[in-house]
């Protein structure tokens, strides 16, 4: 506690100097010339860089003095694109610069943007009285706020969903059990949504110093963001759908490449699991309860004295052995790896780093030195290429032990030392060449980190698809890592928390989240457990995890009654795996988040901005955990349209707010109709055996489609056209009623299996049901059979020929 305080008077020293600031706004425009991808504005000794990027995407850049400095973003892969064209018209005040999509009103006296889209409507506006401003180093801009506007988005925020009315800042720090209000945490994502009866925008402030939002909490006319150092450098986002602006949002900052397959799988971790007698108890109690697990994390304790990249050789005496034995039951082993390299001149990595001079030092050349777990430590430049490309290298040894994930913390960065908690302000970092202190790179830190371990595993295996679980990121960290909430409390208050907590950071960039299921301090109820294990079967990320001397925290450790349970949720995620990993195929290509807030696919209801209870998964489901101590009812809204009840397959038409049953054993769970959800047989963890058969669970409306996406699970041959992906259709014509597969894309062969189609809410019993031009009664009855069942669920049964097949069922 008395750490979580130093850190919080530091933040608030920060956030002082930032709020008493005195500051210049940019006055007149003098003049203006156009470059062939936007227009540079001049007022006194500053300039303005308008950039058009593509048609409603749009980069502003401040620069007081008129210099602008080369400083390659870290978040930022793509600005190039080849529909950018523009006019530019000018009357004696304003200037328009137009787009086929928007359009950019600059008022010359004083010089304020507006951002039209194409009929002229505003969507943003700077505040007229201060706009763009400055104060010695410090930067910021100020727009106006519309009374029903609401905001989004921010990355790793505590607290409500929608940002309206809060302010909040950007540095990543390490502040254990978390309250609703702290801030900041872990990550550093500025980016947000505003939304105004269905519009969309989307703004990111690509700025890694210290940075502050205030979205009217100071003021409720007004929203501004700056920063303490760096430029005024900011993207405008025109959608006007969410959807079209995260797909813009993606595009700019690249997707999360997809991970193995057994990473969607559970994932069970503690502080510590050891020794190795203990991993082996915990893994064989999964299989003899046949309870499905992919991973077992091995935290700290595995190490020889906390140093980084060893072995505890008494508690893990053959760790290869260990792994073998453990892979052959289908377990996959993720140690944690911290940045604090142990001061010890008998430590090969201490060695090693200080030969290649890799570790962050002072301006007089004294290395930085912090405590944390092993004692005093210094720290890799994770900013400089070469002290990556040598982390990265440091994990060949645990890779040819036989791990197959590795799990990046304590790296905001974190130190238990010091009135700062984290790195000295004037500690230098050398971004190949370029020197500058950590106040502009703290944010980045964690960032590097992960990116350093997601390259050096490339480099050892580049056959392997990596996978990286990080604490702390910044925008465009989601090319290297999956990112978790970070030490959240074992309370009930956080489980509701952590609703909006991953639907922002999913929305902003981030789709391969999740929390520590049962949560990280103190030790859950039984009941509590089981229904956060039921929201984790709808969390990108599935992993449970508790700190060091709280109680077993595994699905068996509340009785046989929620045992039982909790291995039936567990169950439903392995059967969800093909619509899961199609899910991360979609988020892959254009970044569409897994898990999403209701008013990201339906942004003209003005009730969802404030739905935070309840979310999308994909693009079938919503979800409606039980958040509740006790509860065993579940009130919430459904969105218009037609939906299922996933349970009982009743039929309901939204908008319409409906109360459900949930006892203990049941999460209220809908699908959305015109949905196909594929689904497998159950195993014990993802690659066990073939999907056999592929299910298809149709949801009815006038059409359903979906598509499903199979490759190998863990290397790269996709990217070489090694996948299948496959096109699935069903819609009336007439009395009939049809079923196309497409033929597969791609060159992945799937072995010989069956698919079952279930048809749910089915109105009668077929007559006959044509496999092509043949009915099915006189096929084989070995390959195609068909049922009815009296709840109306048409089931057929055939045998999967990897071509197109067309099923005609007639009244």
């Amino acid at each position: 506690m008395k750490r979580h305080i130093l850190i919080i008077k530091f933040l608030i020293l920060f956030l002082s100097s930032f709020a008493i600031s005195q500051w210049t706004s940019i006055g007149n425009m003098d003049s203006f010339e156009r470059f062939p991808d936007g227009i540079v504005l001049k007022s006194n000794d500053a300039k303005v860089i308008i950039t058009v990027i593509e048609t409603d995407l749009f980069r502003i850049r401040l620069s007081q003095n008129g210099i602008f400095a080369e400083d390659p973003s870290w978040a930022v892969l793509n600005t190039h694109s080849m529909n950018k064209s523009f006019e530019i018209k000018e009357i004696p005040d304003k200037i328009y610069l137009i787009t086929s999509n928007a359009t950019i009103l600059i008022n010359k006296n004083p010089c304020r943007f507006s951002f039209l889209d194409k009929n002229g409507m505003i969507i943003n506006a700077d505040e007229p009285a201060k706009g763009m401003c400055w104060s010695g180093d410090e930067v910021a801009v100020w727009k106006t706020m519309p009374a029903d506007e609401q905001y989004f988005g921010f990355g790793e925020k505590s607290g409500s969903l929608n940002k309206k009315g809060k302010s909040f800042c950007n540095w990543n720090t390490d502040i254990p059990a978390y309250k609703a209000d702290t801030d900041p945490l872990y990550q550093t994502i500025p980016f947000f949504y505003g939304i105004r009866n269905g519009s969309t925008y989307g703004i990111f402030f690509d700025n890694t110093f210290y940075s502050h939002f205030d979205m009217g909490k100071e003021n409720p006319n007004q929203y501004s963001f700056g920063a303490t150092g760096g430029e005024l450098n900011y993207y405008f986002i025109y959608g006007p759908t969410p959807k079209i602006v995260s797909d813009k949002f993606s595009k700019l900052i690249g997707t999360t490449p997809l991970p193995p397959k057994w990473s969607i799988g559970y994932q069970q971790c503690r502080w510590s699991y050891y020794p190795e007698s203990k991993v082996k108890e915990i893994a064989s109690t999964f299989r003899d309860k046949n309870i499905p697990c992919d991973a077992i994390y091995l935290d700290i304790h595995y190490m020889d004295g906390y140093r980084c990249f060893t072995w505890d050789k008494e508690r893990f005496p053959d760790p290869t052995k260990m792994v073998s034995d453990l892979s052959k039951d289908g377990f996959k082993i993720v140690v944690i790896i911290d940045p604090g390299i142990k001061k010890d001149s008998t430590y090969w990595v201490y060695q090693e780093g200080m030969n290649g001079d890799h570790f962050v030092k002072y301006p007089d050349g004294k290395y930085f030195t912090g405590t944390v777990w092993p004692g005093e430590c210094v720290f890799p430049d994770f900013i400089d290429t070469k002290a990556r490309d040598w982390w990265g290298s440091l994990y060949k040894e645990l890779l040819d032990n036989g791990i197959k994930g590795f799990w990046n913390d304590m790296n905001e960065p974190s130190v238990f030392n010091g009135p700062k908690k984290t790195f000295a302000l004037d500690v230098l970092h050398n971004r190949d060449g370029s020197i500058s202190d950590h106040r502009k790179n703290h944010n980045v830190y964690g960032m590097q980190m992960a990116r350093g371990t997601y390259e050096g595993l490339l480099k050892h295996k580049p056959e392997e698809r990596p996978f990286v679980l990080t604490r702390a990121n910044y925008v465009g960290g989601q090319r290297y890592a999956a990112a978790w909430t970070g030490d959240n409390i074992s309370s009930w208050e956080h489980l509701e928390m952590a609703v909006p907590m991953c639907l922002n950071l999913s929305i902003s960039g981030q789709p391969f989240v999740g929390t520590d299921i049962g949560g990280f301090v103190g030790s859950p109820s039984g009941e509590l457990y089981t229904r956060w294990l039921q929201l984790g079967v709808f969390t990108p990320l599935m992993r449970t995890h508790t700190e060091i001397n709280s109680k077993d925290q595994e699905p068996w450790s509340y009785g046989s009654e929620l045992e039982s349970i909790n291995k039936k949720s567990i169950e439903l995620r392995y059967k969800l795996l093909p619509y899961i990993y199609t899910q991360f195929y979609k988020a892959s290509i254009d970044g569409t988040p897994i898990m999403r807030p209701i008013f990201f696919d339906y942004p003209n209801d003005i009730e969802t901005y404030w739905s935070e209870k309840e979310f999308l998964f994909g693009d079938a489901f919503l979800v409606a955990p039980v958040l509740w101590e006790g509860a065993k009812k579940r009130e919430l809204k459904l969105p218009a349209g037609e939906w299922y009840d996933y349970w009982t397959d009743e039929k309901i038409v939204g908008p319409k707010y409906i109360t459900v049953e949930a006892p203990i054993d049941k999460i209220p769970l809908f699908v959305k109709a015109g949905s196909i959800v594929p689904t497998q047989q159950i195993v014990q963890y993802t690659d066990q055996a073939p999907i056999d058969p592929l299910t298809l669970d149709i949801y009815p409306s006038d059409e359903a489609s979906t598509i499903i996406y199979e490759d190998d699970g863990k290397s790269f041959n996709y990217k070489t056209g090694a996948y299948s992906l496959r096109k699935i259709s069903f819609k009336q014509t007439d009395n009939d009623y049809e079923l196309i597969i497409s033929k597969p894309e791609g060159s992945y062969k799937i072995e010989k299996r069956s698919i079952a189609v279930n048809i749910h809410n089915f109105p009668y019993k077929p007559s006959n049901i044509y496999y092509g031009e043949m009915r099915i009664s006189d096929h084989d009855k070995n390959r195609f059979t068909f049922s009815y069942s009296i709840n109306k669920i048409l089931t057929i049964r055939s045998v999967d020929y990897q071509m197109e097949q067309k099923i005609v069922i007639k009244h």
